[in-house]
């Protein structure tokens, strides 16, 4: 089986003073979240759409779905966790707890608010994760990389050429990613606040999966305008 995981568990501090999450703002005529649903939808390959979001979202959360005529065949509203892993961890009990686990089950983890994603990039991460068991979704780092311990000093300047900057989906064999993170301390669990991070300190490869630059993330209310830009050029 193939699953898509939405991440809609943050509370979107940076979005500033809002009413709600940032992933049920609107962009265009539907919130942020409905456009990311749909896109994965559209992919005969996912078998099911997992969105895990707060509790208290949840009832809101299907309302919406119906609202916008959502098939709700494919669609399951889980309670996401305190942390980004813990909700990719709910996400992935519920699937073993549901409709249990095979060796070849995988899952692709999106931010909710990362709705240009396309039909190639959900194609080659589920090439990648049915292939190599982890793969991640990168661009090129185009401006220069400064690595400042404190804040205030240079502490070095990487190879530009061998930077990238990570976006969604992450993506895993679940069994594979379920084993890693029961293998993480409690610090570790602490520290390590992305998956694939998780798997890398463990020694496991994860592969790069090309993304794209417009596959943005929108955490700020300049990055909403953005959006709403790009939304309404295509109409």
């Amino acid at each position: 089986m193939i699953y898509a995981e939405i991440l809609a568990g943050g509370k979107g501090t940076r979005m500033g003073n809002t009413e709600m999450p940032k992933q049920f703002l609107m962009l265009g005529k539907k919130p942020i979240f409905i456009h990311t649903v749909e896109q994965f939808l559209l992919n005969r390959r996912i078998d099911k759409v997992l969105i895990c979001c707060p509790e208290k979202w949840m009832a809101y959360t299907k309302d919406t779905l119906k609202k916008y005529d959502v098939d709700m065949a494919k669609v399951i509203v889980v309670q996401g966790g305190s942390t980004r892993n813990e909700t990719i961890l709910n996400g992935c009990h519920y699937i073993e707890s549901n409709f249990g686990l095979t060796d070849d089950d995988i899952i692709l983890t999106h931010d909710a608010v990362r709705p240009f994603l396309n039909q190639r990039i959900i194609d080659d991460n589920i090439d990648g994760a049915l292939e190599y068991g982890a793969v991640d979704t990168v661009v090129e780092a185009f401006d220069t990389i400064v690595h400042s311990i404190d804040g205030e000093i240079i502490t070095d300047i990487p190879v530009r050429s061998e930077m990238y900057q990570g976006q969604t989906p992450q993506s895993f064999n679940i069994k594979l990613l379920m084993t890693f993170f029961d293998s993480l301390t409690d610090d570790e669990k602490e520290i390590l606040t992305d998956a694939c991070k998780a798997l890398v300190i463990k020694g496991t490869h994860v592969h790069l999966v090309k993304g794209e630059v417009y596959n943005i993330k929108i955490t700020t209310q300049h990055d909403l305008k953005v959006a709403n830009g790009l939304v309404e050029g295509d109409q």
